[in-house]
């Protein structure tokens, strides 16, 4: 092995492309961190999904940023499998000790008592029922899910108690749980917005490796729609001069599967996910490589991301407001609102309450 200081790019003889099913092709160093090491013989072998324990003894965040539009929020899982090159969730892992790169997709922590700590929770007395988001940061549906079944296990929790819910996802295995989703929706409490960035499957498949097909994503908005379940689209990140391009499409495919409103944000590559992403341009987009740098500067005066509130995840100036112009005239032309629909917690049930009547 050789080791690398913090912020220096391995050397081309360090270079390597994605192990399979993986987004990073590296695992820099956490920033609090000294050494970085990088394997000298790198290969596109498989690398295995290493489970770590999570010994947290609550599942709540609170969020006060006004560019977020929820209060409180549950991320069962810390890392995420999905891989997404450009996710600015990777430098969440540089506080565990681990790196922004591989390790972020291949060392998930799991909250294994999740439902159990959301219980204990609804049943306080303080508690105030509003909409609690799934995740806020990496993704309730992400593929360990399916095995270990954490978020169904919360969404009983709350279909149970009649707890307004709503929670975004780029993977299918939601409607594993229409049941859940179904008595939530009774209530008027829940929605579904499913986040797609491309209808490019081969674009999807290198860009987001292990979350669900773009096709398979619209399947999973028929699907909710159909069972009743107020259902949405997030055009999320839009990459300008990847992916900015076909808006007016990808929104009239959620339309026409039957989402009723949409969102979007434009890129931002925070802290170590700037050279992440600049390593898969290079690796799998090379040509368009130095003109999408610049246009996400463009959006972030110069920079990578612009920290400011209001700003980071719509950008600002001229190519900003035509994204933005662009992105309305596709949502009104599909016939989507701006807006999910407001939640309601007036059925909320908290728990044990019918033995306070006695």
């Amino acid at each position: 092995m050789s080791r690398v200081q913090p912020g220096q790019r391995p050397s081309a003889s360090l270079q390597r492309s994605a192990p399979k099913g993986r987004g990073a092709d590296s695992n820099p160093a956490s920033r609090f961190e000294r050494l970085e090491v990088e394997l000298e013989t790198p290969g596109p072998d498989r690398l295995p999904t290493v489970l770590l324990k999570d010994a947290s003894r609550s599942v709540i965040s609170r969020n006060q940023s006004p560019d977020i539009p929820f209060e409180i929020s549950l991320n069962p899982y810390r890392g995420c499998e999905h891989g997404c090159a450009y996710c600015y969730a990777r430098p969440s892992h540089e506080f565990l000790g681990l790196s922004p790169g591989l390790d972020f997709e291949t060392r998930i922590v799991v909250k294994e008592t999740a439902a159990e700590l959301l219980a204990r929770e609804l049943a306080k007395p303080s508690w105030e029922p509003k909409v609690l988001a799934f995740s806020g940061v990496t993704d309730p549906y992400q593929p360990v899910e399916k095995r270990l079944r954490i978020t169904r296990g919360c969404l009983e929790i709350l279909a149970e108690h009649r707890h307004p819910t709503g929670l975004i996802t780029k993977n299918a295995l939601v409607t594993r749980d229409l049941d859940l989703l179904r008595n939530l929706a009774d209530h008027g409490a829940v929605s579904v917005t499913l986040s797609i960035t491309t209808l490019d499957g081969e674009l999807a498949r290198n860009l987001e490796p292990r979350a669900s097909h773009p096709r398979r994503r619209l399947q999973a908005i028929r699907q909710l729609a159909d069972a009743g379940i107020p259902v949405g689209v997030m055009t999320a990140p839009v990459i300008p001069g990847l992916t900015d391009h076909e808006l007016p499409a990808l929104l009239a495919a959620a339309a026409e599967a039957g989402a009723s409103y949409a969102g979007f944000t434009v890129l931002r590559l925070p802290g170590a996910v700037a050279g992440l992403f600049e390593d898969w341009l290079q690796r799998c987009y090379p040509d368009g490589k130095d003109k999408v740098l610049r246009r996400v500067r463009a959006l972030h005066g110069g920079r990578a991301v612009d920290p400011r509130f209001g700003h980071r995840m719509r950008g600002a100036g001229v190519l900003a407001g035509q994204i933005a112009d662009l992105f309305a005239h596709a949502r009104r032309r599909a016939g989507l609102s701006r807006r999910r629909p407001e939640l309601s917690a007036d059925a909320f049930r908290r728990p044990g309450a019918q033995l306070s009547l006695f």
